[in-house]
């Protein structure tokens, strides 16, 4: 009995230590549950040096597969594309999910710029170190606008370009980028609601470490959004130069980076097609999957 009495006591002792963890910082215990899901789906977490620092990745599908690049956006991560990714595993496709630096498992240098240009040249760095020579490359958001410099800097590298809620026209945002780094729970509601059409509303404990993490990589997003309202990060002038096939897909209720945006990019590069996506907004590519991945995986096998 005094045996059966230790291992209630210790089961107990754990059951609150671990309801106190939830309590105090639930964001890694949902971000524990998605590495197991990413982990349980086959896709390998793995980690390459880029430029001197390590970068965190995901590779998953066939080996021999063809490659298959997804750069994320701003604040982004690789876990940001798990509801798209399994269509291309799916259909054959060799998938790296690469966190770009300074997001995600990946370092954070304080000496990097966080700007387009220089991430751009981050995935031209993580391309080289796998091997990949030519790859389909996709890109959302900030990411979009990444993947367009590699597609104009390195077009041997670029197979067919993917543009998902992409930056890169020259073009003003309609609301305070300040909300990217929300100090309070208005702000993050606020945020939650350019992002997505009828959003939920977060527990306050949740929104609490949301919170403490949004201010702890503040800097990162401030050095991104810096650089990016100088306007030099702009791709008007660069798109008409791609010569590859590209596929833009937009959501019809994106409010952070407006359908019209991906209207222009489409009038600018002559080869491409725009498939716009009803009732989503900039997360499309998370909540609307199941209408994306059957058009990527079309495009991709053309």
């Amino acid at each position: 009995m005094k045996a059966i009495k230790r291992v209630v006591a210790v089961v107990v002792v754990l059951a609150v230590a671990a309801g106190v963890g939830f309590w105090e910082r639930p964001v890694s215990y949902f971000n524990g549950a998605m590495y197991l899901k990413q982990c349980l789906a086959g896709a390998k977490s793995r980690s390459v040096t880029v430029a001197g620092h390590r970068v965190h990745y995901y590779a998953e599908g066939p080996t021999a597969g063809p490659p298959v690049v997804l750069v994320h956006g701003l604040g982004g991560r690789s876990e940001d594309w798990h509801n798209l990714a399994p269509y291309l595993v799916k259909a054959g496709f060799r998938v790296y999910l690469p966190d770009l630096p300074g997001y995600g498992r990946s370092e954070q240098p304080a000496d990097f710029s966080y700007s387009v240009p220089d991430e751009a040249a981050a995935v031209v760095g993580f391309l080289d170190a796998l091997g990949l020579k030519q790859v389909d490359l996709g890109g959302w958001s900030m990411g979009g606008g990444i993947v367009q410099h590699v597609a104009f800097r390195h077009p041997e590298r670029v197979r067919r370009l993917m543009l998902f809620a992409s930056i890169g026209i020259k073009q003003a945002p309609t609301f305070d980028v300040r909300l990217f780094t929300p100090s309070t729970p208005a702000e993050l509601a606020q945020l939650n609601a350019l992002l997505m059409p009828n959003p939920p509303k977060a527990p306050d404990f949740v929104a609490r470490d949301l919170l403490r993490i949004s201010q702890e990589r503040a800097w990162v997003i401030q050095r991104a959004l810096d650089s990016m309202s100088t306007g030099q990060d702009a791709t008007d002038s660069l798109l008409p130069q791609l010569k590859m096939p590209v596929l833009i897909v937009w959501g019809d209720k994106d409010r952070i980076i407006p359908l019209n945006q991906g209207e222009t990019m489409h009038r600018l590069v002559p080869q491409s097609e725009l498939d716009v996506i009803t009732g989503c907004g900039h997360l499309a590519p998370v909540q609307c999957s199941a209408q994306i991945g059957p058009k990527v995986v079309e495009f991709l096998k053309r």
